[in-house]
């Protein structure tokens, strides 16, 4: 019986690429029998968890942006124990390409990013304009080199697992109501306030809702718990902010478990995307066209003005219209559109 081929994949860094590179897993699945393991951060590890195609999550033991290099060279010994066929590095830079070299992996395939010639041994030229979306790239990886892409390039869609015995436990032990249907809010903005749609809104949105017999779960870590209170202030009996008390994974299976969610550009937004939740995303500094969320489900509110996107933490002109425009009202009747919140949620019309 043929060994089926073994694979390292070196993974990203951000919630919403990690959750993309999954297409990149579907993909090496079709192209053969494989076994698949990623090298990532340690926060990563639950999403992983909740891809059927990953063996299993290796947690990097650095963080983000060290060099430790006598590290990087013990954790490429301990890999060489597995005997990978391929190393697929996803990250453009020089130390994320250290460890599958230092454990002698034969083929190692990589965009060209940082000075890495030596480290990575099957190059790929990044045509960007082919390629526009980061997931697109993820995938073409997992391709044979010199074997033609098919332009646009065509990928599986996300779609992770969640675990409904801690779905069960989540319930419980956070005193969620299983028979009012729930929507989820992701109001955090890890990159800056202008990606982040306002708190006003959201709480408006959060009254709104509430009064049609939906309850509303705030999302998010413990940076976003003081916005959770905000948004709650606006229809406390029905907002139950949850920022800061659950793990990552939690907020996963939280969200399988969802009528729809609401949020800005961020990783959550991707997650809700790959559980197949009907999902209204609000971009403001950012734009769709390169890390959409990849699901028929989703309408995204995005206005495209003259000064998007700009890419910017903090709006520069001062203003931040491309969010303060978008209205609780216009994101309610996208929802509505996605079957959700056109009625009473109690079965009143």
């Amino acid at each position: 019986m043929t060994r089926p081929r073994q694979i390292l994949v070196v993974g990203p860094s951000w919630v919403g690429d990690m959750v993309m590179a999954q297409s990149l897993f579907m993909t090496l699945k079709a192209e053969g029998p494989c076994e698949i393991d990623v090298l990532a951060p340690g926060w990563s590890l639950a999403i992983l968890e909740r891809m059927p195609e990953v063996r299993g999550g290796i947690a990097m033991p650095l963080g983000h942006g060290q060099l430790g290099l006598k590290e990087r060279w013990r954790l490429g010994r301990e890999l060489a124990k597995r005997r990978y066929d391929q190393a697929i590095v996803l990250p453009g830079s020089l130390k994320s390409a250290l460890a599958p070299f230092f454990a002698g992996i034969p083929r190692r395939t990589a965009f060209r990013g940082e000075m890495r010639y030596g480290l990575v041994n099957d190059m790929r030229r990044l045509d960007k304009a082919a390629l526009p979306m980061t997931v697109q790239r993820f995938v073409a990886l997992g391709r044979a080199a010199g074997k033609p892409l098919p332009l646009p390039l065509s990928f599986p869609r996300p779609r992770l697992v969640a675990n409904p015995a801690n779905q069960a436990r989540l319930r419980s032990e956070l005193g969620l109501d299983a028979m009012r249907p729930a929507i989820a809010f992701m109001p955090g903005a890890e990159y800056g306030p202008a990606k982040q749609w306002p708190l006003a809104h959201y709480g408006a949105l959060a009254a709104k809702l509430v009064a049609r017999g939906y309850q509303v779960w705030v999302l998010g870590s413990a940076k976003d718990a003081p916005a959770g209170e905000e948004i709650a202030a606006h229809a406390a009996e029905g907002v139950h902010n949850l920022c800061g008390r659950t793990q990552l994974g939690d907020a996963v299976d939280l969200l399988g478990l969802c009528a729809a969610a609401v949020t800005n550009d961020s990783g959550l937004m991707h997650v809700a995307a790959a559980l197949d939740r009907p999902l209204v995303a609000v971009y403001g500094s950012s734009t769709p066209d390169h890390t959409p969320p990849l699901s028929d489900r989703v309408a995204v509110r995005y206005l495209r003005l003259e000064c998007s996107p700009c890419f910017e933490r903090v709006c520069p002109l001062g203003h931040t219209r491309c969010l303060h425009e978008i209205t609780p009202d216009s994101v309610l009747a996208a929802l509505a559109t996605l079957g959700v919140a056109a009625q009473d949620a109690r079965g009143a019309a």
